[in-house]
């Protein structure tokens, strides 16, 4: 029979894969934001989100914090790198006002979590001390990482277009919550169970979302293509009249002209 320390390990590799692929799932998003060299709609709030997450996860994951959570660490170590290398491009191709929103945002998470790994580890001495600390601030900052596509949910309600909420990004949500939630329940660790089964629960909600909105984005999209090529013809056509127009202006005078 295989041991509860073998399942929960097994489990957390899986989880560390499909935590990966959360982490992942926005690179079409970050391609279309490079190809037009701007942000449109899309909001920084999930990936600010996300990155104070990670870092509070790592900070969990430390030998002298919580032990035994390498697989913790690793992954978060991951998702941090990750993070700062979209908010990058957010910075790079966001208007100036919403750049030095993002940017004073990033700040405010690094000096956060320097102060208290800081205060963690010169304050309280005992591995259970630390654990229950940094763990409830790690359940706090878990369920903002969730709950950040919020504001996406209610522009997709509002708009019925699920184009600025990327499926992958929903579906990975979905995933990891479910996962690490199965990793929290065969050694229980609340502060790894509670965050995360909310965070399945946000991810099917997401997923819901897309697939009632699904075919009227794909409508919405397409009359705003046939619209575009619509005025490009007009400009087109317009552009044409203007020559012919021209031409026509100019032939009278050299026949005055001859005259």
């Amino acid at each position: 029979m295989v041991s509860a320390d073998a399942a929960r390990t097994a489990v957390g590799v899986l989880g560390n894969a499909i935590a990966l692929f959360l982490f992942l799932s926005p690179t079409p998003t970050f391609i279309r934001i490079w190809k037009k060299g701007s942000v449109e709609q899309y909001s920084p709030v999930p990936y600010l989100a996300t990155l104070i997450n990670c870092m509070v996860w790592v900070l969990y994951g430390l030998p002298m914090v919580h032990p035994h959570s390498t697989l913790v660490v690793t992954i978060n170590g991951a998702g941090t790198l990750i993070e700062l290398v979209y908010i990058l491009l957010f910075l790079l191709y966001s208007d100036s006002r919403k750049r030095l929103q993002v940017a004073a945002a990033v700040l405010i998470e690094l000096v956060f979590i320097s102060v208290l790994a800081a205060l963690v580890l010169t304050l309280v001495h005992t591995h259970e001390r630390r654990s229950l600390v940094v763990g409830i601030v790690c359940m706090v900052f878990n369920v903002m990482m969730y709950a950040s596509p919020l504001s996406v949910m209610k522009l997709v309600i509002t708009t019925k277009s699920v184009e600025y909420m990327p499926f992958f990004l929903s579906l990975a949500s979905f995933a990891n919550g479910l996962c690490w939630t199965a990793y929290a329940l065969i050694r229980f660790d609340v502060f790894i169970a509670a965050p995360n089964g909310l965070g399945s629960l946000l991810g099917l909600a997401q997923l819901i979302l897309y697939a009632t909105y699904y075919k009227s984005t794909k409508r919405q999209m397409a009359a705003r293509k046939l619209k575009e090529m619509s005025l490009s013809e007009v400009v087109v056509n317009n552009g044409g009249d203007g020559d012919s127009k021209k031409t026509d202006g100019t032939a009278p005078q050299h026949e005055i002209q001859r005259a």
